[in-house]
């Protein structure tokens, strides 16, 4: 039996476009609590960005705050935080 588990099948690689670094439009940006993290990957899978690799570091460059990998977290191990300007 094959773990795929932590096999990427698709995977795209930030970087700079037309739009420059996406970062800026951000309100909220995720903040992991590693503690309550089990590292499944389910966070990167869907991030539609492809902005969290996978020692679940988040390029704050081009992460857009949609709050996608928050919401499919089964151990709700990240937390939408305002930003602060």
């Amino acid at each position: 039996m094959i773990d795929l588990s932590k096999e990427r099948l698709a995977m795209s690689v930030p970087r700079e476009g037309a739009a420059g670094r996406t970062g800026s439009w951000r309100v909220f940006r995720p903040v992991v609590d590693r503690e309550a993290c089990n590292a499944c990957g389910l966070c990167a899978l869907y991030c539609p960005e492809g902005v969290i690799d996978d020692n679940l570091e988040v390029d704050l460059e081009y992460c857009k705050g949609c709050g996608i990998c928050a919401n499919e977290c089964p151990k709700k191990a990240i937390a939408m935080v305002r930003e602060e300007r």
